[in-house]
């Protein structure tokens, strides 16, 4: 198996720029992990339809937090169609329901991940903050 716990990983888990308050959020969204113990505060902040800004508090093992790092780098300057694209493609990806490489290019720096999906107990934590983040999005903007 290859190591999950690549460069990228490692240094989105300890140097992330994108954990802080975020001023003036738009939506503020909880996640949980009750199997481990991870905890999130996602903030997003809005210019239209854009993310123009998002952020994240809380605690987590460094896949959870990780995670929530770089899907916050990839999300951000998307509008919100496109992000819910990226959103399901990242969880098909990890669920092992989404394999074509064309397809997974859409997800920058989120393909990194990929491997997760070979160790079930780190599944939900990778997965953690997209679903907090598709949550936020199912209930602001629901078509």
């Amino acid at each position: 198996m290859e190591d999950v716990y690549n460069d990228l990983i490692m240094e989105h888990s300890m140097n992330s720029y994108n954990k802080k308050k975020l001023d003036n959020a738009d939506f503020e969204e909880m996640g949980h992990n009750p199997n481990c113990g991870d905890e999130i505060s996602l903030e997003l902040k809005l210019n239209g339809d854009i993310i123009e800004d998002m952020a994240f508090t809380g605690h987590g093992c460094a896949i959870s937090q990780a995670s929530t790092s770089i899907m916050i780098d990839t999300l951000k300057g998307k509008d919100i169609e496109k992000a819910k694209e990226i959103i399901e493609t990242f969880i098909a990806m990890i669920k092992r329901e989404e394999t074509d490489e064309q397809n997974l290019r859409k997800l920058e720096d989120a393909i990194a991940f990929q491997n997760v999906s070979n160790m079930p107990a780190r599944v939900k934590c990778a997965l953690l903050a997209w679903h907090t983040v598709e949550d936020m999005l199912d209930k602001k903007f629901e078509k």
